[in-house]
Order: C-alpha cells, then sequence, then structure tokens
C-alpha cells in the first residue's frame, strides 16, 4: 500500500512538473530561439540577432530569474555587438556575413533595453559590475542618441542618419517610458522625465487620419508639428504596436491608451487586422494572432486571455510580444 501510494505521488509529481513545464514561456522561448553562445536568433527575419532581441531575452531572464542565461545573454552582445568608439551597439549581427555587423549604426531601442535589462539584473542578484555596466550605456544613450529639438526632448532611432536638420525621424515605439522611468530613479537625471514628458506630450499629436494611431515612422518638424515618416508606409503596424504596450507598461490607467483601445473596440476579437494604413484606412489582408492580439488584449484589459504559453507557429517577434505583455501584466 505505502508502494502503491509512492507510486501514485511520483505520478503526480511528474505530471505537475510536465504541466509547469509546458506553461513556461520563458524555457520554450530559449528552445526555440537563444543559442548555446547567448544569441537570440530572429526566426522571422533569417535568423539575424539584433540588440532588440538580446534587450528582451536579458529582460525576460531577469523576469524568469534565469541567471545563467542572463550572463551568456549578455556576455554574447558586449563581444559581439559592443561598439568601443561611443559605448552603444550595433544594431544587427548577421551570421553568414564576412562582417556581419557591416552596419556600425546603433538601434535606440535595443541600447535602451540593455541597459534597463542590466540595471534589473544588477538589482536583482546585487552584482555591481552589471549595474555599472547599466549606468555607462545609459550615459552614452544621453550623449548620443538624445537630442532637445522643436522644444522636445527625444530619444533618435540610433546614432545616426535620424537628424534631418528640418526635422527629425522617430519611432514612437522607441519611447520606453517604464525604462526611463527606470533610469530616473537610478541616476536622478531630468533628462530622463523629460523624454517621459515629451513622449507623452506627442504622442496625442501622431494620432493620423480617421484611425487616429500613430505610424511606425514619424517625422517632428522644426516648428513642432508631426507627419507620417518619409519613406517608410504609413501604418500602425509591426513597429507602433509596442506603443501601447510600453504605454501599460508604465502606466496601466493611462488615458494615453484610449486611441488604441478605440481602434480595437471596433472589432471582434479574432477579426481585428494586424496593420492598418492611417493614410487610407486600407486595413492588413490577415488578423492579429500571437503576441499582437496579446498586446491588443493588454491594452483593453481582456487579460484573461493572456497567457506565458506559446504556440508552436510564433516566430521570435510574436514570441516576444506575447511574453513581453505577460510581463507587462504581471508588473502591475
Amino acid at each position: 500500500m505505502t508502494l502503491l501510494r509512492a507510486s501514485v505521488l511520483m505520478i503526480v509529481m511528474v505530471l505537475g512538473c510536465m504541466q509547469a513545464s509546458a506553461a513556461d514561456g520563458w524555457s520554450t522561448f530559449k528552445s526555440r530561439f537563444l543559442t548555446s553562445e547567448g544569441r537570440i536568433q530572429d526566426t522571422g527575419n533569417k535568423n539575424i540577432s539584433h540588440t532588440e532581441g538580446q534587450g528582451y531575452g536579458m529582460l525576460l531572464a531577469v523576469a524568469n530569474n534565469d541567471r545563467e542565461s542572463f550572463a551568456n545573454l549578455w556576455n554574447w552582445t558586449q563581444k559581439h555587438l559592443k561598439n568601443p568608439q561611443n559605448g552603444l551597439f550595433y544594431w544587427k549581427y548577421v551570421p553568414d556575413a564576412a562582417d556581419p555587423v557591416a552596419d556600425k549604426n546603433s538601434a535606440s531601442d535595443g541600447d535602451v533595453l540593455i541597459a534597463w535589462a542590466l540595471l534589473q539584473a544588477g538589482q536583482k542578484w546585487q552584482n555591481n559590475a552589471w549595474l555599472q555596466a547599466s549606468d555607462a550605456i545609459q550615459r552614452a544613450i544621453v550623449a548620443k542618441e538624445v537630442i532637445t529639438y522643436a522644444g522636445h526632448t527625444v530619444m533618435l532611432p540610433g546614432d545616426r542618419g535620424f537628424n534631418k536638420t528640418s526635422y527629425v525621424v522617430l519611432n514612437p515605439s522607441y519611447f520606453l517610458f517604464p525604462a526611463w522611468r527606470d533610469f530616473a530613479a537610478r541616476s536622478h537625471l531630468k533628462v530622463w522625465t523629460n523624454l517621459i514628458d515629451s513622449g507623452m506630450d506627442l504622442l496625442p499629436k501622431m494620432r493620423f487620419g480617421d484611425a487616429a494611431l500613430p505610424t511606425d515612422w514619424v517625422a517632428l518638424n522644426a516648428d513642432g508639428s508631426v507627419a507620417p515618416g518619409i519613406g517608410w508606409p504609413p501604418r500602425f503596424s509591426y513597429d507602433a504596436i509596442r506603443v501601447p504596450l510600453y504605454l501599460y507598461w508604465y502606466d496601466a490607467q493611462s488615458l494615453r491608451l484610449v486611441p488604441f483601445q478605440h481602434f480595437w473596440t471596433g472589432f471582434a476579437r479574432g477579426k481585428t487586422p494586424a496593420w492598418i494604413d492611417v493614410s487610407n484606412g486600407n486595413k492588413a489582408p490577415y488578423n492579429m494572432a500571437g503576441g499582437l492580439l496579446a498586446v491588443r488584449d493588454l491594452t483593453l484589459n481582456q487579460t484573461g486571455y493572456l497567457s506565458d504559453q506559446l504556440t508552436e507557429s510564433q516566430d521570435y517577434y510574436s514570441a516576444s510580444l506575447q511574453l513581453l505583455a505577460w510581463l507587462a501584466y504581471k508588473s502591475q
């Protein structure tokens, strides 16, 4: 009888572990996208790596108390993407290219995500080296990627190529409000609260077309006016989907979420278009799924749909958005 009870208990424990494993989105994410050397592969983009992916991976590792994976990710990022000239990071790594980092420009969202993850890791695991690394990256971001323009403090999308003199190019999905708030608390530098204030001031101006939504890329003119960025489709799409994600993460009750809520409530959940062209109202011929749908559910406070369990068909970006939406929800 005792042996039978022990066997039953063992079966229950095994099943419990299997169920826990199935629900563990971070384990699935790692097995699918993280190489043994510490590189996150963008499976929807020829398995390249970029600072965005490294930053997302590092943030998720901290959130899931996975110090080993965090260290692995950070070590690879330092070794392969660190730009010794300016303290930022090369934004893209092409594994099969003769020069994997031929494009020496940075991507400010990736720089911020890496610095934010290092700050969280340093605080969580009491690692002063990671805190100092975060501080150094924050200083480099302020020096190279943050400017005052048209009365606003803004973060350019990268170190080079976005200041056109008569206007600057912005990517509103790089407005990482929760990270900026943590940087302000750490450094007490006013530049971070200025970025938050300016971002919050600019977003209502970016309500383009009948949809009243921001586009992936935006031009900020010298007179303070804004328009969809030249050279990109005027769409609320795969970049701008992160605007409500970061807004919610910063303040789940923010009134800046209202335009997104208003737009998405016009569609049944399963028939929400993946993107919309704000200039003519044309919509994607396919609907939201995976991570895109998770951001919609988060924004509409339909949190019963949220989960960290990934489906087999999800690529890197969809999986990242879903796990980040879950993280933003759990952080409230």
